[in-house]
């Protein structure tokens, strides 16, 4: 019988799939610390206006309690940390796939401050402004569920509430924009 000379793998071949525990958990963390320090820093700009310019505005019937918009983003923040450490531990958040993911974050962040903040110097045009990050941000979740879900169904799953809750923030803005 001839020997086999080609060499057999000791197990499933290294790479992404098959990264220890200890990275993987760590890898989660780093995902959630991210998305945890962007809706921190989208937090401040609400909560230095909230109760100024914001208070006395003109909303939207549909507004839900302010306590659950801190809450939703937070979950929001959450999941899309989680849809992209469930395509980071497939190797496939590289590239215009991890660009969009750090972009999503930036306008996530952006728009309070162009919502909140800018309100105060610029008036009604901030709120144009603002819409137009959540619609940049909407198109950025679109790109995102396309990217995560061939990877993995769960992520681009995990995509689809905070693109609803962006789309209805969408409704919020422009009613604010067109009445104040």
């Amino acid at each position: 019988m001839p020997a086999n000379t080609d060499p057999q793998p000791a197990g499933p071949p290294a790479g992404p799939q098959t990264r220890n525990l200890p990275t993987q958990v760590l890898g989660l963390m780093a995902f959630l610390a991210l998305s945890v320090t962007a809706w921190a820093l989208a937090t401040v700009p609400i909560l230095l206006n909230m109760h100024g310019w914001f208070a006395a505005s003109v909303q939207a019937p549909w507004m839900p309690p302010q306590w659950m918009f801190r809450s939703m983003w937070l979950l929001l923040y959450g999941s899309i940390a989680v849809a992209a450490w469930l395509v980071w531990r497939k190797g496939a958040l590289t590239g215009g796939t991890m660009a969009g993911y750090l972009l999503q974050l930036v306008l996530n962040a952006a728009w309070p401050l162009s919502y909140f903040g800018l309100y105060p110097l610029l008036g009604p045009a901030a709120l144009w402004a603002a819409l137009v990050v959540l619609t940049g941000l909407a198109g950025c979740l679109v790109f995102l569920i396309l990217r995560f879900g061939p990877v993995n169904g769960v992520a681009g799953l995990l995509v689809l509430p905070y693109f609803s809750w962006v789309l209805f923030s969408c409704s919020l803005n422009l009613y604010a924009a067109l009445h104040n």
